[in-house]
């Protein structure tokens, strides 16, 4: 006998489960635990299977006899509706478990530990550099050749070593996602090597003999804050000893006064 919403209400509870028929392959399952669930049984292929159609009073009766009537209209045309319910599924995770959405929970995950400049860079690269072209892609289909084509739009601006950053960003968000089950791997991985080099960019230095006793001059006459002053003081002692150091390994001992602020042969 079909059910009725006035005998779902009417059902008991039990120390077991029990299937109270509507017809069609349609049942309510009713769990000792007071759980009421819709449930579909057909055969596929010669193999009986289920199919779950969600819990009462959520879905109705009349929804559910709706969900039953699609499923049997996909096995008269030899469609599984198990395996088009699991393809439904795939395609909402892959609408939701996109670059950005992972990658900004891991920013929000790892962020709070950053300092406040580095925290702000990674911010900015991720949302001017990589979300407006793989953002709204599935992380899980995301491949090298694609990410490698996002981290060229950087290098061709001239900016080759934010791109390099930009791989080792993508990289992490990529771990995150692997770790927490939804990508299999990080494709950037198989980019070491696909960038140039970047060029690296020494900081000034002062190589001739003659220009450092001006800089030991100003380093002990500098009058700013007291930190900075320390630190000088402190980088003029370390250079002090490097050139004792020096000379009493390659040649005449360097005596250094603070007068002269560097240094003149002993006899």
């Amino acid at each position: 006998m079909a059910l009725t919403d006035v005998k779902i209400r009417n059902i008991k509870s039990s120390n077991k489960q029990v299937k109270h028929f509507d017809g069609g392959g349609l049942y309510l399952l009713c769990t000792p635990s007071g759980g009421r669930l819709w449930r579909y049984k057909y055969r596929y292929d010669g193999k009986a299977k289920g199919l779950a159609l969600g819990r009462y009073p959520e879905v109705t009766l009349l929804d559910a006899r709706q969900r039953r009537d699609e499923a049997r209209r996909n096995l008269a045309n030899s469609i599984d509706p198990g395996a088009v319910k699991r393809a439904q599924r795939a395609a909402d995770t892959a609408e939701t478990e996109t670059f950005e959405v992972v990658a900004r929970e891991w920013f929000a995950k790892f962020a709070p530990a950053w300092g406040a400049k580095y925290s702000y860079n990674v911010h900015r690269r991720l949302e001017v550099d990589l979300f407006p072209f793989i953002g709204k892609r599935p992380i899980a289909e995301i491949k090298a050749p694609e990410l490698l084509a996002v981290l060229r739009r950087t290098e061709a601006r001239g900016c080759l070593e934010t791109a390099h950053r930009l791989r080792m960003i993508s990289s992490y968000v990529f771990r995150y996602a692997v770790a927490t089950g939804r990508a299999e791997r990080d494709p950037s991985a198989d980019l070491r090597g696909a960038l140039p080099p970047a060029q690296v960019k020494h900081h000034a230095a002062i190589t001739e003999p003659k220009e450092v006793a001006p800089l030991l001059k100003a380093i002990d006459g500098y009058n700013g804050s007291f930190v900075v002053k320390s630190a000088l003081r402190a980088c003029y002692r370390y250079f002090s000893f490097v050139l004792v150091s020096y000379a009493m390994q390659n040649g005449p001992k360097l005596i250094l006064t603070k007068q002269s602020g560097i240094s003149r042969r002993a006899r």
